[in-house]
């Protein structure tokens, strides 16, 4: 029986620099490490590693000034340009509420941090990034021209832990849960699915009856939620973008969601890349890791919430998009309609 050891800091240092040109999670792959061990490897040279609780470093962002936000999952990228105010420390859930940077962050997650520096095309890049306990990246925030880099290095030097080392160990990665269903449970889930008045009641609802989203999904069958094609996708994007409604655009992993609220105005798809190009806006999605789509009505006290969510083949939601209400405007009619014509995958395979 042999063990495999993981590389040196030196090794992945001298291993980087032969692969320059690739993405940090697809070299750190090909390395067979974490993305938060290969970042590790260059404390001391250009990294320090900082505390990771979102109540130490949170609140202290918006003195940087004009900053991208950045959180992902393996299939889904979203970006928004903006400043971190309005921080709300919870117990197990913080938030930032603001018109361009909207997160939730679950605390448990957060494991490590760095701030790093590195030279890149356009001179020194310097970002803020979280890791879960198992390496993977949480949340990334990137400095820009306009960031306040006297900030910047206050923060490093006030938050920087006392203990810097160029190893990470980090604990084996939770598997997908994929669908948790409990068909036993319909009738109930059927019930008191309508009379929610509230979205968050349905997180509660399935924990209650021992199912996840998808699973509940794939249970309770019409109206609450219809089964579409992946492949409509792309059809509810353009349709968003033609008719200039707005939406929200959730994207996130077990650590952190983030949220797009406003319109969609750039698309373009390159290779298997579904892209959103907006001025401080940018969304990839990776079209052929979509591999379930659901069309799901939740009752609110305000009307139905419809919701377009999208998974990829091991039950893992990649993002969701709801119409949005602003004071100025309610883009949910125009939204519910994108959503009712889209087909259901029933029936197009009735059909076929």
């Amino acid at each position: 029986m042999t063990t495999q050891t993981s590389p040196s800091a030196a090794e992945i240092r001298s291993a980087r620099a032969e692969n320059a040109q690739m993405r940090d999670r697809d070299f750190a792959a090909k390395l067979n490490i974490t993305e938060a061990q290969l970042v590790a490897a260059y404390c001391g040279a250009g990294v320090t590693q900082i505390s990771a609780r979102p109540d130490d470093v949170f609140p202290r962002l918006e003195i940087l000034g004009e900053v991208m936000a950045l959180t992902r999952n393996e299939s889904c990228v979203i970006e928004k340009v903006g400043t971190y105010s309005h921080y709300r420390s919870g117990e197990r859930t913080s938030l930032v509420l603001t018109p361009e940077i909207d997160l939730r962050l679950f605390l448990q997650h957060f494991a490590y941090a760095f701030a790093v520096e590195r030279e890149g095309k356009k001179g020194l890049a310097r970002s803020i990034q979280f890791f879960d306990s198992a390496g993977d990246a949480v949340h990334k925030v990137h400095l820009r021209e306009a960031s306040n880099l006297e900030a910047w290095e206050t923060l490093v030097a006030d938050l920087a832990l006392a203990e810097q080392s160029d190893t990470l160990d980090v604990a084996p990665r939770t598997p997908a849960e994929g669908a948790r269903e409990n068909p036993e449970k319909v009738d109930i889930l059927r019930r008191e699915w309508a009379e929610m008045t509230d979205t968050h009641q349905f997180q509660r609802l399935c924990s209650k009856l021992k199912m996840n989203r998808l699973g509940a999904y794939r249970v309770v069958g019409e109206p609450m939620a219809r089964k579409l094609s992946p492949d409509t996708v792309n059809p509810m994007l353009e349709a968003v973008r033609d008719q200039g409604i707005e939406v929200m655009l959730f994207v996130g992993n077990r650590g952190c969601i983030q949220i797009h609220g406003g319109p969609i105005k750039t698309l373009r798809e390159m290779g298997p890349w579904q892209n959103i190009l907006d001025p401080g806006f940018d969304l990839h999605l990776r079209l052929d890791h979509v591999a379930e789509v659901w069309a799901v009505n939740k009752p609110t006290k305000r009307g139905d919430a419809i919701s377009f969510e999208a998974f990829d083949a091991e039950g893992t939601i990649l993002f969701q998009v709801f119409g949005r209400r602003t004071d100025d405007s309610d883009s949910r009619p125009a939204w519910n309609a994108i959503v009712a014509a889209l087909p259901s995958l029933t029936t197009e395979l009735e059909t076929a």
